[in-house]
Order: structure tokens, then sequence, then C-alpha cells
């Protein structure tokens, strides 16, 4: 018999009892289930906050994960100027303050450029799933935007041993792309295994005024996963993954060289992302154990070039590796409640090498490394309870959290400190919400939580200068962000059919950012920015979004809304970068045998709420656009020996509309009109 903890069935069984069916409707077709929600696999309509199911299945290979986000409710995409880099904002929340998880192993590495989302290859993913709002209960510092989850096929058993699998490919003319990738799965009673793999390669994209240049870059992708069935109540799970990122450049980074010479620009020859997890599983005392031990590794080779000189003026190695282990028991008590007790915890570690020539017109090479040993070690216990009651779903959750801060060295030379850099911070974050199960198409919730970040390593450690134009000093004894949010919403899924539309209010406290304290620093002249806990942030707004069916013809309507407000109450102007509303309108007839198709527009207003005091006047008004984009294609269902077999051409921008996305940083301006062709098929 495949493997099924005891608690999952209770989770189903109440589930059923709260549910009411549409009439004709299957069940199992109505369900949407995640896991990053609740720690468990859950239909999100038993949660009572923003939650969303993303499938990776339609879109090209050659795009990265970045890409999914853009055009859905609450979320928007920060980019770096390049194809390459795209990290996923989340109501206005981006970077550190939203936690990227693979597979439930976090990701963030405080990397100053480039998007942890695209470390992991689209065509090697299954479904990535979003939490929006404080989901620090479960996921611990920075999780204050909410969570995000890459997840990759899972091993799995069978009664008879079964093989199959799947492909996709896709080229493109706007960004000469070329990507392809495929999956293995093969299973029995005893045994599950895993196998992927992944390559693209991407040249420099066309915008309506010419190529962006350096904005290509090259990947490949491996995974290999592994299930065991010790006993009928136990299983062991071996979980390898390898993605390597080339030739990576960040046009958006570009500033005035030294002295004012050339352009120097941000690259990164070659990156690497590496995870090795082990897991164990067990139906235990009528619960559910899980733990697992890991190791995920960032490695980043960081240029800074200059084309004055015609040569890399700074270069620096770092690898952040975070070693973690992490252990939930979920077991039921009496009908109605299902009790989560957890603790984790991990070490992430950071030592970069850097070396720039000083004088920069010389050929003298000195070591300049921001800190040495960097660490932050995080300590985390929860627990968590789900109550089933009639037609009401409540969730309860508190988190008790010990994140230390440490470095060896800070700085170089005689002003290098190595004292006083530890910093512990204790936080209790907690949650609670309730979402009352009318119908499948009527659920209405309201939720009301607390989430964290503590400061990252380059907030604590680094002195540099960003590309605001200001010099920033770091800050050893920074507090935690602490935030808290209140949301309502009304969410709804039937046979045909889907909604939500949510409004959210966040208060943050103790905002982590930089002071402007007048003075210019005596080497470079830059103004100078003191990293410290300032006054309250405030953001604010409403989401909505939906699918329905069109009577005559038989076409289905789709569409998003996104509106937000951000206020630096500490400099009183707009918050820096805060994503612009815009709305999406799409008509089609998808996943359907035969021809496909789906056409959209997205409109984005004018974003003209600046954080000029913030940015040093760096954040600059971004007229609004609207582009269209369609898709045409053929299923053509089952085939020979596949399963299925499906073949598109994917138009975007086809008006080839001059545009740039306020979260891009530079004035880089987005491709133009492109064409993509995709095969896919599964067998």
């Amino acid at each position: 018999m495949p493997y099924r903890p005891q608690t999952l069935n209770l989770t189903a069984l109440l589930l059923s009892t709260i549910m009411i069916p549409v009439a004709s409707a299957d069940e199992s077709q109505l369900q949407e289930l995640v896991v990053t929600a609740k720690g468990y696999e859950a239909d999100t309509l038993e949660t009572a906050s923003a939650a969303e199911q993303i499938t990776t299945e339609s879109a090209a290979a050659s795009k990265t994960t970045g890409d999914l986000f853009r055009g859905r409710p609450g979320l928007a995409v920060q980019g770096d100027g390049g194809a390459w880099g795209g990290n996923p904002v989340i109501r206005g929340l981006k970077k550190e303050s939203v936690v990227m998880l693979v597979d439930g192993v976090r990701l963030n590495s405080a990397q100053p450029q480039g998007a942890i989302a695209s470390l992991a290859s689209m065509s090697l993913l299954d479904t990535v799933e979003v939490v929006k709002g404080p989901a620090s209960v479960l996921h611990g510092t920075g999780a204050m935007g909410g969570a995000i989850n890459l997840r990759t096929p899972q091993a799995r058993f069978s009664e008879k041993p079964q093989a199959k699998g799947r492909f996709s490919g896709s080229t493109g003319t706007v960004d000469s792309s070329l990507a392809g990738g495929a999956l293995l799965e093969l299973s029995s009673q005893d045994h599950g295994l895993v196998l992927g793999a992944a390559a693209k390669d991407v040249d420099d994209y066309e915008t309506p005024d010419g190529d962006v240049e350096n904005s290509g870059f090259r990947s490949n992708s491996f995974l290999a996963k592994y299930a065991y069935r010790v006993t009928e109540n136990q299983k062991l799970t071996i979980n390898l993954q390898n993605h390597e990122d080339r030739d990576v450049w960040y046009p958006g980074s570009a500033k005035s060289g030294p002295g004012g010479n050339g352009t120097l620009t941000i690259h990164s020859p070659k990156q690497e992302r590496t995870l090795m997890e082990l897991g164990y599983e067990a139906a235990l005392a009528g619960g559910t154990l899980e733990t697992s031990v890991y190791r995920q590794e960032v490695d980043r080779q960081i240029r800074a070039w200059w084309d004055f000189q015609n040569r890399n003026q700074v270069w620096n190695d770092v690898t952040f590796r975070t070693d973690g282990i992490k252990a939930q028991y979920r077991f039921p008590v009496g009908e109605s409640h299902l009790i989560t007790l957890g603790a984790d915890a991990w070490e992430m570690t950071g030592d970069p090498q850097r070396f720039t020539y000083n004088p920069p017109m010389s050929n003298s090479v000195i070591a300049n490394s921001p800190f040495r040993d960097g660490e932050i070690e995080s300590r985390g216990l929860f627990v968590q309870d789900d109550i089933h009651a009639g037609k009401w779903n409540f969730q309860i959750g508190a988190r008790y959290d010990k994140v230390t801060g440490d470095a060896s060295v800070v700085g170089n030379g005689p002003a290098a400190q190595t004292q006083g850099l530890e910093n512990t911070a204790e936080t209790l974050s907690w949650s609670t919400g309730a979402i009352y199960n009318a119908s499948p198409m009527l659920n209405p919730y309201i939720s009301l939580g607390t989430a964290y970040r503590a400061p990252d390593m380059r907030e604590r450690f680094e002195d540099a200068s960003r590309g605001d134009g200001y010099f920033h000093r770091g800050n050893s004894q920074l507090d935690p962000e602490k935030s808290t949010t209140a949301e309502i919403g009304l969410k709804g899924r039937g046979q045909d059919a889907q909604y939500q539309v949510a409004a959210f209010y966040t208060r943050i406290d103790d905002y982590i950012a930089g002071r402007v304290t007048g003075q210019n620093h005596p080497q470079n002249g830059l103004p100078i920015k003191q990293t410290e806990n300032l006054d309250e942030v405030i953001i604010y707004g409403i989401e909505a979004g939906f699918l329905m069916p069109l009577e005559s013809p038989q076409i289905d309507m789709d569409g998003s809304l996104t509106w937000l407000r951000g206020e630096n109450k500490q400099d009183n102007e707009p918050l820096y970068q805060m994503p612009a509303p815009e709305l999406t309108l799409g008509l089609g007839e998808q996943n359907r045998a035969g021809f496909n198709w789906h056409g959209q527009v997205r409109a984005v207003a004018e974003q003209d709420r600046t954080a000029d005091r913030f940015s040093n006047g760096t954040e600059n008004t971004t007229p609004g656009y609207a582009t269209l984009d369609m898709e045409l294609g053929w299923n053509f269902g089952a085939i020979g020996r596949l399963s299925s077999l499906e073949v598109s051409v994917e138009g975007n921008n086809l008006l080839d509309k001059r545009y740039r996305e306020h979260l891009t940083d530079g004035d880089i301006l987005s491709p133009g009109r492109g064409l993509v062709a995709k095969l896919s098929g599964t067998f």
C-alpha cells in the first residue's frame, strides 16, 4: 500500500465535513492543495489568508521563476535589468522580507545583486506556492511579506512498478533563447526515484530602442530525489539539487566609475546553488513526525567591470552556506483539533573575499573584504492549532525565535572592528485567523498576525557604496523589524470558476534602512547613510483575481487587480520602490483538447509616488503603459507512446510597447515584441 500518514487522512475527513460540494463537480478537481500555508497539505479554502498555487506546466523553459509572479494579484517583480534576475515582491515587500524556499528549505542569502528565485530551473518545477502576509510562525525570520515555496516533483511509491516523465523545450526571438528540460519518475511499492536535468542559453534581449547589452546568461540544473519505505509507516528521503548560472550581468547596476570615468557594472561569471537534504517521516502515536537535515550553498563570483580600464576593478568570491535541521509533529486532539509542534535551527555563514585596485588607476591590488567569518544563527519553536468547527475553520499559532549575528572582523586596516559585533535578539510571533466555509464559492475570512525580520549580514557588517548614490555604513547592533498585519478577504472555487479578493493593512516597526547623516565619505565623497532602526512604515492595499467561464461561446475570462500604498514615516514620503497599481484582463480557451488560445492585456498605472529623499533622487517616476500578449497552441492529447503532447506559440508585447517596470534597477527598458515557440509532453 502507498504511504499515507494518519493525520493527512484525518485532515481529509475533516475537510469533507465542512466543504459543500458544487453540483456535478469532482471534489478532487475543486481542491487546491498547498503545503506552505499550514506546514502540511491543505486546501486553500481552509486557510484564513491569501494563499495560491501557481502551476508551471505552461511556462516556457527559457523563462525564469520570477516571470511567474508578474501580473498576479498582490505580486510584483523586482528586476536587475537583465533577463536572468527577477526577485518576487509580495505586497510591496521584497528580497529579505520574503522567505524563499525550495522544497521547504530556506534559500535567502543576503546577496546584493541578482534574484534568488532564479536559482532554480523552470523545467524542473512542479508548482510554486505563495502565501501572502505574515508567515513567521512557520517560517521564522523574514516572512513579513510572506513565503514562496518552489516545489519540485516528489519521489512517490506505487502499487506496481511505474515509469513516467515529462519534457519541455522552448526557443524565443526577442532574446534568441534556447532551453529545455526533462524529468523521469520511477516508482514501486518501496522505492521512488526522480531524476531531472535542464539547460538554457539566453542572449541579450531586444527592446524597441535596441539590445540591452550583457542581459543574457547560460544555466544548467540537475535534480535527484529518492524515497525508501522502511516500514509501512516510515520512509526515508534524499533530495539532491544543483543549479549553475554563468555569464550573468546586472545592467541595472551600472554607475559611474572612479573619478567619474567610464562605467562600473556588476556581473557574475559563475554562481551556483547546491542542496543536500536527508528526510525521515513516520506515522507515530496517532500523529505524523517529519524531520530533515540539510545543507544549502549559494556560491557567487561577483565582479565590478570598469569599461574605462577594460578590466574588473573589484572582484569578490563568497559562499552563503546554510546548515539546518527542522522537525514537526502533527497530531489530532479530539475530532476538531489538529496540533502541530515544531522546531528548527539553522546557521548561515558568509566569508566574502574581496579585492580591488587601489589607487583605482594603478595595478596595485589590495584585499578589502567588508567582513570576515560572518554568521547568523536561528533557533525557533512553534505551535499551531487548526480547529474545525462545523463550517468554521480557525487557525492559531505562536513562535519563539532566538537569532544571533556575529563576525570575526568588520572593515580593514587600523579601523577594523573585532569587538562588539555579536548581537542576539529574541522574538515572539503569532497569528490567528478564521474562515467560514459557507460554500465552495463563498468563503469569507479574517486574520491578524505578526512577523519579524532579523537584519541580514550586509546590514549588520558591510560598509559600501550602493546604487542609490549613498555610502552605507553597517550596524551590528540592529534590532529586528517587526510587523503587524490585519487582513480581510473573500475567496471561492467551483468546477470552472474561482476568485479571491483581499484588503490588508501592515505596520512595520523598527524598520531597517539608512538614515541620511549629512556627512560625506572622506575617500569617495559620497553622502553617508547610517543603517539604523527607523520609525514605522505602513503598507496597505487591495488585491483581487478571478477566473470565470462565459456561457457562449465556451470562453474563460480571467483577471487580476493590485493596488498598494506605502508610507515612510521617518522621511514623511512614499515608501521606496512600491509597485505601481495594475490590472490584467484575459480571454481564452485553455487546457482543452485540440486548439487552445489565450490573450491578455496588462495595464500598469503611472508611478509618481517616489522616495526622493530616501533614494537621493534615484527613484524616478515611471509612466503608465499597457501590453498585449497572446498564446496559440494545440493539445494533441495521447499520441504514440506519449500520454500528452502540446505545441504552442506565445507572443509577448505584441504592440512593441516601449516601457520600463518601476521596480527594474536603472533606466532599463523591458523586452519588445517577441515570439516564443514551446513544446511539452508527458509519457
